[in-house]
């Protein structure tokens, strides 16, 4: 094939990929989003394969099939409540393989002596740097958010205070030994080095990070995983893989961007791993709460809920641990069922990835139009009955909106206090990964239903339908 029709299907390739991520960028179009994205990557490894001169298809071929008996056991085993965990595995394993492409060419070039000098060789060597530093940052940092993800690693904060200045030498050290191999004062065992580095760095940046903080790391790793991807495509002179990295990289930043401003997060603060709590004073539960909790049972929040014109239901992690998305589909059937409005309300950062709580509603085949978003959904608590709040802590805490001594003081959540009654389906009090009471508990129109949520709505759901 001639370069001009190669670089036309490049182009139609990278069309499908930007129409991938519009249709990505809602829950009703995002299986469409992803089967053109999906198309267009086909698309562009069949035209790079026709294009390259292959010497044995026979270990490609090889691989598509492990590839592919792989990625279908992945997604019929793993649960949507994993979902998380296999989003870091996949950008871990996009950065480890543009550590691999990198490397490879590193050691080619040592063999065979390139032809290239000047700029042009500057320019090559700083690309192939540049993969090895992202890579190895993104495989590493992917394998320790996936330990805390699959709680093999503990989910709060590891390390210290001081981790940041770490983070920044093992950083600068990096810049530098890449100077040191791009102008040839290092060889091989350099390169081992700055690997080395990498990877150390990726786990230092990572492990200061709380589990439930994991939306914007999960964010910030598939940004990783793109540009990493981006600079392979240089090396490799291939296009469409600098433009596929460079959208996931330009996409994933800026989604990072969004994840921040939710969690009223620096993004200095999360480059460098210091996503901590604060460091203030302890707030006591008990001077939170006051004896004012209130506890019902089933029977009477069915009550609340038959009488109920409009609900509202707010997911959490909770609701991902316990598996109730199929039962909370059925609670919403049955309300639907007898004349009620019901929506659910999303926080951007509800559960431990982006759209975490889209996904799982959409695998219980929940309605796409009736997930609304924070800013659609906060004008109108007022206007409702009741509130199911399903393992959903710190993004219903009153204390980000009054409290400005509060570590989460500034961070936009869903303003359920301001519904005529509002239920909080837990087990226990307490708190969630800030560390904080909530003081919506203890509200005039709130009151606590405890127990395991799937449970819970599933007794919910009992009580209602033998009211019918």
């Amino acid at each position: 094939m001639n370069s001009i029709m190669i670089n036309l299907f490049y182009l139609l390739a990278a069309l499908l990929f930007v129409m991938g991520i519009k249709g990505l960028t809602r829950p009703k179009t995002a299986v469409r989003g992803n089967r053109l994205a999906a198309l267009g990557m086909l698309l562009a490894i069949v035209i790079t394969l026709l294009d390259r001169q292959v010497i044995h298809y026979e270990i490609v071929f090889a691989g598509l099939a492990v590839g592919t008996l792989i990625g279908v056991l992945m997604a019929i085993k793993v649960q949507m409540t994993s979902m998380p965990q296999m989003v870091a595995i996949l950008n871990g394993l996009g950065g480890g393989a543009s550590l691999g492409v990198a490397a490879a060419s590193y050691f080619s070039v040592l063999a065979s002596g390139t032809e290239l000098s000047g700029v042009t060789l500057v320019i090559a060597k700083s690309a192939i740097m540049l993969a090895v530093l992202i890579g190895a940052v993104t495989f590493s940092g992917s394998a320790v958010a996936f330990g805390k993800l699959q709680e093999v690693l503990p989910g709060q904060v590891i390390g210290f205070s001081g981790m940041k200045f770490i983070n920044l030498g093992l950083l600068l050290a990096s810049v530098a030994v890449i100077f040191l191999l791009v102008n040839n004062q290092l060889g091989s065992g350099g390169f081992l080095l700055l690997v080395g580095l990498a990877l150390l760095l990726g786990g230092t940046l990572v492990m200061p990070i709380g589990g439930a903080d994991m939306p914007v790391v999960i964010a910030l790793l598939n940004a990783y995983s793109g540009i990493a991807a981006a600079a392979a495509g240089f090396i490799m002179g291939n296009n469409v893989l600098i433009i596929s990295g460079a959208l996931v990289g330009a996409s994933g930043l800026i989604l990072t961007k969004i994840m921040c401003v939710a969690m009223n997060r620096s993004l200095l603060n999360v480059l460098f791993g210091k996503m901590v709590a604060s460091d203030g004073p302890t707030i006591d539960a008990d001077e939170v709460y006051q004896g004012k909790v209130t506890s019902a049972s089933p029977d009477e929040v069915s009550m609340m809920l038959e009488d109920a014109q409009r609900v509202v239901i707010v997911p959490g992690f909770g609701l991902a641990m316990a598996q109730a998305q199929h039962a909370v589909r059925e609670l919403a059937d049955t309300l639907v069922g007898r004349g009620a409005i019901v929506e659910f309300a999303i926080h951007p950062v509800a559960g431990r990835m982006p759209g975490h709580m889209n996904v799982l509603l959409a695998e219980a085949e929940i309605d796409y139009e009736a997930m609304k978003t924070m800013e659609q959904s906060n004008p109108n608590f007022s206007k409702t009955d009741v509130v199911l709040v399903i393992g959903a802590n710190d993004v219903t805490n009153p204390m980000a909106r009054e409290d400005k001594g509060s570590p989460i003081y500034g961070m936009p959540i869903l303003n359920v206090d301001e519904a005529k009654s509002v239920v909080i389906i837990k087990r226990s009090l307490s708190p969630g990964f800030a560390g904080l009471p909530n003081p919506l508990f203890a509200m005039d129109n709130a009151v606590m239903l405890f127990g395991d949520g799937k449970q819970a709505i599933m007794d919910l759901t009992a009580v209602l339908h033998e009211a019918a």
